[in-house]
């Protein structure tokens, strides 16, 4: 009997052993790890569910260590975010500016995109002042203008004009005054167009840098799970539930009108503007505005959106102008729906009333000096910035800066959202949207996106798209 015919009996009495299962070079251990490991949203939520439960023990128990515990960890968390902020803005916004080179009819498509950014900021205003005037926010909240604390250093048009353009190149690093790095990364950016080959070394070593500061970028991102028990734990610990019902309707009008913008607005300016289908942008981005929702920081969350940008099938080229741009300067959550609101409340509480010049202010402020926030932590100057154009009394910033952090996490996921929602947007109404791609996004885990070219991906793989110069 030839071998090929043996059983495995006849060979030695007893079952041969199966052979054994291929891996593709990894060990059974990591297999098991990474069907066990636990998705990042969960960790996400995990975060935010502990953080709850340790800021509650915390001030319920008056446990100091682990307030102080829980405070470090979000400063620590947030420090390394904002670490990687100012070299990571100049060197997004240079490169961004280079590559459209690549892209035909690139003034049209700047100006579409930045059309898009001031419609979509005048829509989200108009929802807060609405809310705002419904519901009277300020109003039976038991807060005086004895409350409020006037902040060292208030924003004011000329602070902001005149701050765009920096002394040196060193201060706003140190500073991390972002709107001046914009300015020197877009002046460098056009010098290296212009200069054109010769100018090649210095792109070369700009994107080089790029990739390396997003790769470093990533790691502090997989840490955002252990940033969330931090930044969510000491809140409740530091304010309390009691703080918190004192702006119940405060916060649930920025929840609200934030709400409205991310799941009422933008589904129908994708479903008839774009025209496509809502439900699947929500599931590639997600990804982003769950990142968003936690690090409270929407140039922390770049890389990312910019990924899941791409994954919803808007040209790479277009992307890594649109996503950096919309960064620093698009802030539906941050400058449009929070000043509006945070504005009637301050006016209540300071007994000023406003009329239809405040209120066609308002929008003014909050579609041209949306860049004030710099795509940090917060939007203390926009609302400097607001409340001195109207007048109203800088007082009124203290009495909002305990609720922020709160505020600042939806605030924060809607202005990521709307920064991935305008390029798709354009893109489609460009003809130069990938729709396959899109209808085949997926709220992909973060390991996903551990890349530093999207491409690298066999599933993103794709031709690069370019913009027809009919378009």
């Amino acid at each position: 009997m030839s071998a090929n015919s043996a059983t495995p009996a006849d060979k030695a009495g007893r079952p041969e052993k199966p052979e054994p299962e291929k891996y593709d070079g990894q060990d059974s251990r990591f297999r098991i790890s990474k069907y066990l490991k636990m998705p990042f949203w969960a960790q996400i939520l995990g975060g935010l569910v502990l953080g709850v439960l340790l800021g509650w023990i915390a001030r319920d128990q008056d446990v100091d260590w682990l307030v102080t515990t829980l405070s470090k960890v979000g400063d620590t968390f947030i420090g390394l975010l904002k670490l990687a902020v100012a070299p990571l803005v100049f060197f997004a916004i240079l490169v961004s500016i280079t590559n459209l080179r690549k892209v035909n009819n690139a003034a049209r498509l700047a100006t579409r995109t930045l059309l898009w950014f001031m419609i979509t900021s005048l829509i989200a205003v108009a929802i807060g002042l609405t809310i705002g005037l419904i519901t009277n926010p300020g109003s039976g909240t038991g807060l005086t203008p004895k409350d409020g604390k006037a902040p060292d250093h208030a924003g004011s048009w000329i602070d902001f004009l005149t701050g765009i353009i920096p002394t040196d190149v060193i201060t706003p690093f140190t500073d991390l005054n972002v709107l001046q790095i914009v300015f020197m990364a877009a002046v460098a950016g056009i010098a290296v167009l212009k200069i054109g080959d010769k100018a090649q070394p210095i792109l070369e070593l700009s994107e080089s840098v790029l990739a390396l500061l997003q790769k470093a970028l990533w790691w502090v991102i997989k840490l955002s799970p252990i940033g969330t028990i931090g930044l969510i734990g000491f809140a409740i610990a530091d304010y309390g539930w009691n703080l918190i019902s004192k702006y119940a309707t405060f916060t649930a009008d920025i929840y609200i009108g934030c709400a409205l913008v991310l799941f009422g607005v933008y589904p129908l300016l994708l479903a008839f503007v774009a025209k496509v289908n809502p439900l699947q942008f929500f599931k590639g981005a997600w990804p982003a505005i769950q990142l968003a929702f936690v690090s409270r920081s929407s140039v922390g969350t770049m890389p990312i959106t910019q990924k899941v940008t791409e994954r919803l099938g808007v040209p790479k080229e277009y992307t890594s102008f649109a996503v950096p741009f919309g960064a620093t300067t698009k802030m539906d959550g941050c400058a449009a729906i929070y000043p509006s609101i945070a504005a009637i409340f301050v006016a209540q509480i300071f007994d000023v009333n406003l009329g239809i010049k405040e209120y066609l202010l308002i929008a003014f402020v909050s579609v041209v000096g949306s860049a004030a926030t710099a795509g940090l932590t917060g939007a203390t100057v926009m609302l400097t910035l607001t409340l001195s154009t109207l007048g109203l009394p800088m007082e009124g910033v203290g009495l909002l800066l305990a609720i922020d952090p709160v505020l600042d996490m939806m605030r924060t996921a809607t202005n990521v959202a709307g920064q991935a929602l305008v390029p798709v947007v354009v893109a489609a109404r460009e003809n130069i949207l990938d729709r396959e791609a899109y209808e085949r996004a997926s709220a992909s885990s973060l390991e996903d996106f551990d890349a530093v070219d999207s491409s690298d991906s066999p599933e993103d793989a794709r031709p690069s798209r370019t913009v027809p110069a009919t378009a």
